[in-house]
């Protein structure tokens, strides 16, 4: 099968069947041209059990297959101007909004609360691991199959305006924050390739950001109002 993610083609020899239906949203005739054509191992599918977030938990090498195909894209993209990035997305009339913060802080429940806030103009690009690409101008987030628990994401691209840290706090306030204040969450945030050439790239594409993205951070209780104060605040 060949899917498209962030205007590349992937080729890619599944060898289990989970990943076709994951991907069939972004799916591409077969005589599109590939930019690049994955496949997979028994030690590619046995590495990612290893780095799995909950090791006692059994994944099954279907799904296991998918994470190593991801790895193998987030890889090759810095190459491409594009990063893997950590955050659940959400655009509105015409511009997203990307919320970051230590697992289980409730990004997914933030951006859950826009779209009860907004209804059908919001649209949810991505929950889990979208993808950036990033020039000297602008950046560009794109949805991908690789969604999250919730299994959230849009096919689609979306000039990425502001990249919002939350904190749990009693009290919703939002503030800007410098680049350099934010850089530390960014590059926790972001995935970094194995080889010293792909960490550099990626560092060198996190520092464009700061040419085209706002950063803030957010104290938020996770009610209603929460949403309502980063809207006004991101949108102003």
């Amino acid at each position: 099968m060949k899917i498209q993610l962030a205007d590349k083609i992937f080729e890619i020899h599944n060898r289990y069947p989970y990943i076709e239906l994951q991907c069939k949203n972004y799916l591409v005739p077969d005589d599109v041209p590939a930019d690049l054509v994955l496949s997979t191992t028994e030690e590619d599918i046995r590495y990612e059990h290893q780095k799995s977030e909950e090791p006692k938990e059994h994944f099954s090498d279907d799904y296991l297959e998918s994470l190593a195909i991801y790895r193998k894209i987030a890889e090759y993209f810095p190459f491409h101007q594009t990063i893997l990035f950590h955050g659940s997305a959400v655009a509105v009339d015409g511009k997203a909004y990307l919320f970051t913060a230590k697992s289980g802080t409730g990004k997914s429940t933030h951006t859950r609360l826009w779209r009860e806030m907004l209804g059908n103009r919001a649209i949810m690009v991505n929950d889990d691991k979208p993808l950036i690409r990033i020039t000297e101008k602008e950046a560009t987030i794109f949805g991908t199959p690789w969604n999250g628990k919730h299994q959230l994401d849009t096919n689609v691209s979306m000039p990425l305006s502001a990249i919002c840290i939350l904190e749990r706090a009693p009290k919703n306030e939002m503030a800007s924050i410098s680049f350099s204040e934010a850089l530390p969450m960014l590059i926790q945030q972001t995935y970094r390739p194995h080889e010293i050439a792909g960490i550099q790239k990626t560092l060198s594409l996190l520092a464009l950001l700061k040419n085209s993205v706002r950063f803030y951070r957010l104290g938020c209780n996770m009610e209603p109002e929460a949403a309502e104060v980063a809207y006004r605040t991101l949108t102003s």
